[in-house]
């Protein structure tokens, strides 16, 4: 089989169990036991606390859970596991995704975070392998405009949108998410983050088109974007910044996860029809990680 078909099965699998199987996705500790699995990460973030993190040892058949973990101080509790030798000797991908703390379906969730090709008992973990977030986000790239439509032509600087107004185009060039993933907005001030709505397609409205702090003047453009009328939020002070982030469906929390793409700081004073240009802040923020399976004492 090559490693296209492979992989492709290997997706196609994570994602169609359900919780109607007898035989669930179980433990790797079956108490035959016999080897031991060491797990580190870099720059892995801490979940909201109704979700922890989950690892999966897939071979050509059934995902195995090597059991689930949280992560405080970039430290993951615990980080070393009890795996069946059988189980680890035939894994060829171990896969990390997030999951419901309480009443989680005991397959793989759609919100795979890393993976990495298990090879003599070791493996690299990364986003941009095919069975996790299958990019490094190197590509992206984004221009946003200060305007506020929906204010009628009025408070320019209370509304931004990611859209080229010139040419009624997307101005966000970004990978296509995976299942369990999406994008999402974010103005961020003294006061915190404020979503500007979620969204998978850059070409299109995002979740809550103009928001609810919009004027009175319709919906705004089909484009990912929000306007901060009533009440009102000044975007252009010179010390907001605007983000991208990569979020997990269902999300973790109210915050920003730790994954953004995408940042400009602090958001330019221009307004419409001038485009502002976001740096590519992936490199900063992307987690990483290793497996590593050795014979237990």
């Amino acid at each position: 089989m090559n490693n296209f078909k492979y992989l492709l099965g290997v997706c196609l699998l994570l994602v169609a169990c359900s919780d109607d199987d007898e035989n669930p996705a179980g433990a790797a500790d079956s108490g035959v036991g016999g080897k031991t699995l060491t797990l580190s990460f870099s720059d892995l973030p801490e979940l909201g606390p109704d979700f922890v993190y989950e690892g999966w040892l897939i071979d050509d058949s059934t995902p195995v859970s090597t059991g689930r973990f949280s992560v405080s101080g970039g430290n993951a509790t615990p980080s070393s596991f009890s795996v069946d030798s059988a189980v680890a000797d035939a894994a060829a991908v171990f896969v990390l995704t997030i999951e419901p703390a309480e009443g989680d379906d005991p397959a793989p969730a759609a919100t795979h975070i890393l993976a990495g090709a298990m090879a003599a008992g070791n493996a690299t973990l990364t986003t941009d392998h095919p069975a996790a977030l299958q990019t490094d986000f190197a590509t992206a790239a984004g221009e946003y405009v200060l305007t506020a439509p929906t204010a009628g032509g009025t408070a320019e600087e209370q509304g931004i949108w990611f859209v080229k107004p010139a040419e009624g185009a997307p101005s966000l060039v970004l990978p296509t998410l995976p299942a369990g993933w999406v994008y999402e907005g974010w103005v961020v001030d003294a006061n915190g983050p404020t979503s500007t709505g979620r969204f998978t397609d850059p070409a299109a409205a995002d979740s809550d088109l103009a928001g609810s702090a919009k004027g009175p003047m319709g919906d705004g453009p089909p484009f990912p974007g929000q306007d901060f009328i009533d009440p009102a939020k000044i975007l252009n002070d010179g010390a907001t910044v605007v983000v991208i982030s990569v979020e997990p469906e269902p999300d973790d929390g109210a915050a920003p996860f730790f994954i953004k793409p995408l940042v400009h700081d602090p958001i330019g004073a221009a307004l419409a029809p001038t485009l502002q240009t976001m740096v590519n802040n992936a490199a900063n923020t992307l987690p990483s990680g290793s497996v590593a399976i050795t014979d237990s004492n």
